[in-house]
Order: C-alpha cells, then structure tokens, then sequence
C-alpha cells in the first residue's frame, strides 16, 4: 500500500447493505475488518430494508462520481421489492469490484478482463499456491449460480480444465463428480459432497457456507468423511471465505490503479 500511495494512488471501498440479515452483517464486518488491515478507506452505507430502489439507486450514482471511491459493493441479497439486476446494472463497471456487472461478466467470457467475482478467484488462488495446476485435468462444478458457479466454470476453462458443470437437474451426478479430478463444490446444500461422489486422490474446494442441524457452520461437502480419499481438501469455516476476502481487497487496489 506505501509504494501505491507514494504514486498517489488511495483505494477506497464502498460497502451498502440494505436490511439486517444477520450473514450479510457478517460478511460486511469481515470487509471492513480487512480494509483496515492493509489500510484500505471503507464506508459503510447501511440502508433499512424499506428503502426504495430509487433511494439506493441515487447513492449508487453519486458513489460512481466519488474520486475517493474506486470499488462499490453492494451485499446481496437485496430485500425482495428490489431487483438486484437493475442495481448491479447501476454500478459503474470499472468501480464494479465483485465484478457481477455484464459488462465484466462479458470480458471474463473472452478472457480479457480488469477484474474477477471474488469467489471464484480466491478458489483458484488456492489450486495454484497449492502447486496444482487444472491443465488437462478433469474439473467438475456443482452448482451454476452467477456469483460462483458459472465465473468458476469459466476460469478453469481459462486455466486448460476440461470443464463439467452440474446442478440440480444433472443425472447421476455421483457417476460425474467421481471423474473430478478437481472438484469444486457450490450448491448450497450442507455435507451435500459425501465420499462415495468423490475419486481417490481428487482436489476437493468447498464454495459452502451452511449451518447443520446443531447451527453449526458447515460447507457442502462433509469433510469428515471425504479428507482421507483426497488429495486436498479446504476447510469450512477457514478455507475459501478468507480468499474471497483476499481477492475484494485485490479488485479494490486494481480499480483504483485502472
């Protein structure tokens, strides 16, 4: 950060987030908590659930005109009278620093992008400091969400995976994820991934964040049963969600240089 601010280049963040669900306050806590690690400037803009679209939608246009802001977030989800579409539309795409904006989900598309979804960046941070590389190898996604799903598919696409992705239509999906050589789980759906879907010796990354029966934070694959036939596998709570964190504070550092 010293050798950015000796260019004169100050990233700042801008995190809204509309209602009091209680993983929202959480994940918005853990980025402040970031940016102030490496001495990022937040703000947090904390809007009540009644606020209008159009409300939110006018503090999204004036942060996009804001030079001390470089990087707008908005925690989704958004209270259900309004459309999410429409917000992540609003955002200025080079201040889009989760990069959901089509206008990066295009560039990430073709390959030439300025930014990537936190997510799926931290995930393959993970496979290459782990000396892994997806090239020729079988990878398989479970899940097709926007935020993960797809993004992640088409990065190890990027990397020369061979790419399956899968979901809650996929037949037999015990018979795909056992070909994984690199499995990346995102459904959702807690100990979802057990050990007779995973191949001995596969990478196993757990996108999860769920609570089991007893409340207790949990992934979507039960690690328990699964560790012993990997090769690697990465932990819920402690795995992903950190580097998720990671690549925020990346994408919030490259719009202020861009």
């Amino acid at each position: 950060m010293e050798g950015l601010q000796a260019k004169g280049i100050h990233p700042g963040l801008a995190v809204i987030i509309v209602g009091d669900d209680p993983a929202s306050r959480v994940y918005v806590n853990n980025k402040k908590k970031a940016c102030a690690e490496i001495g990022i400037y937040s703000e947090e803009h904390a809007l009540p659930a009644e606020t209008t679209e159009g409300e939110l939608l006018s503090l999204i246009r004036t942060l996009n005109t804001r030079k001390e802001i470089s990087g707008i977030l908005c925690q989704l989800p958004l209270p259900k009278h309004i459309c999410e579409e429409t917000v992540l539309l609003a955002i200025d795409p080079k201040k889009d620093v989760d990069a959901f904006h089509p206008v990066n989900v295009g560039k990430i598309m073709i390959g030439d992008y300025d930014f990537l979804p936190c997510t799926p960046a931290g995930v393959m941070e993970l496979i290459r400091e782990s000396g892994i590389d997806p090239a020729g190898k079988e990878c398989v996604v479970v899940g097709r969400s926007n935020i993960v799903g797809k993004p992640q598919a088409m990065l190890l696409l990027h990397a020369h995976g061979t790419v399956t992705i899968c979901h809650s239509r996929t037949q037999n999906l015990a018979e795909v994820t056992r070909r994984a050589d690199i499995l990346v789980a995102a459904v959702g759906r807690a100990n979802f991934i057990t050990a007779d879907m995973v191949k001995e010796g596969a990478v196993v990354i757990d996108v999860g964040m769920n609570r089991n029966a007893e409340g207790k934070l949990c992934g979507d694959v039960d690690f328990e049963g699964v560790k012993d036939k990997c090769a690697a596998i990465t932990p819920v709570p402690g795995g992903v969600g950190p580097m998720t964190i990671a690549m925020l504070m990346k994408n919030t550092v490259r719009a202020a240089q861009l």
